[in-house]
């Protein structure tokens, strides 16, 4: 029952016990009551359906609050190892992993967003990107953004923005994404003090360590499970990975069946590992016969 049907029960209760007056008239009272002051008497009955609201507006914060805790407790962790400029990962982030927050799947995910891709570091130190240095450069002002930003809601909308302009072949305008989403420039100080190459070290390290090893971005890793080709179902293997007691309305409306239940074979847009160390090869000799 909800507090608006209990606070009717007090509200009856009161008007019964204001109008005592009236009903002393017809029925006795008992002796014991006969012997308290007057006021007394009035002040016992006023505070008896404060109390009573009292006891049940406890419970409820006490059950919201063990609702939170096991929500929390039962999140999904959803890690998205990905490359900023690469169109097929940026097509993903604006075009379908958006959909977490329009549905507010998001109430049950941990959603870590992971920018290296299929960067590598040389023997000398220095970071080799797919997509050249642009995107060694946006790599890791979106890291210092997650860094700065820890909020999921802030710093996504800053790398969906980014990733907009990747798709608008317009990435040299990212700068403009802080003022679009009305976030400072902080990111930019990390940027500069190098403490954003100690953030891609650290998210090398990661991906390098991935078991299985990622073949290509988008990679989308769900509880520990590698999506591998059926990344874009991602909110189906989301849904299946909740154990908490009530689902969101978005997991009900999603097929239960995934690309490894029914074995499609199907294109699927990436950027490969192989083609990343390949480009790189191609640009290496083509150097030295200059």
């Amino acid at each position: 029952m909800n507090h608006t049907y209990y606070i009717g029960i007090i509200t009856q209760l009161n008007s019964f016990f204001f109008s005592s007056n009236s009903i002393s008239q017809k029925m006795k009272m008992p002796s014991f009551l006969d012997s308290l002051p007057p006021r007394s008497f009035f002040f016992c009955f006023l505070l008896l359906p404060l109390l009573l609201l009292l006891l049940l507006l406890v419970p409820s914060s006490s059950s919201s609050s063990s609702s939170t805790s096991s929500n929390n407790v039962n999140k999904v962790t959803m890690s998205i190892y990905y490359e900023s400029l690469c169109p097929f990962c940026a097509d993903f982030i604006v075009n379908h992993l958006v959909k977490l927050f329009q549905t507010n799947l998001i109430s049950i995910v941990n959603l870590r967003l992971v920018p290296w891709g299929n960067a590598w570091i040389k023997p000398d130190g220095t970071f080799d990107c797919q997509h050249g240095n642009d995107e060694c450069v946006l790599n890791t002002v979106e890291a210092c953004t997650i860094k700065i930003y820890p909020d999921v809601a802030q710093h996504f909308k800053f790398i969906h923005c980014l990733e907009r302009l990747t798709l608008e072949n317009r990435h040299n305008e990212w700068f403009n994404c802080f003022h679009m989403t009305g976030l400072s420039t902080l990111p930019m100080d990390c940027y500069k003090s190098g403490n954003g190459k100690s953030i891609d070290q650290k998210y090398a390290k990661e991906t390098a360590q991935l078991n299985p090893a990622h073949r290509f971005v988008p990679w989308v890793v769900v509880n520990n499970q590698a999506l591998q080709e059926d990344y874009q179902n991602f909110m189906t293997y989301i849904c299946k990975a909740y154990k908490g007691s009530m689902k969101p309305d978005a997991c009900r409306s999603l097929s239960t069946r995934t690309y490894y239940d029914t074995k499609i074979n199907s294109f699927h847009p990436v950027c490969y590992v192989d083609e990343a160390k390949n480009l790189t090869l191609l640009t290496t000799n083509h150097q030295i016969k200059e």
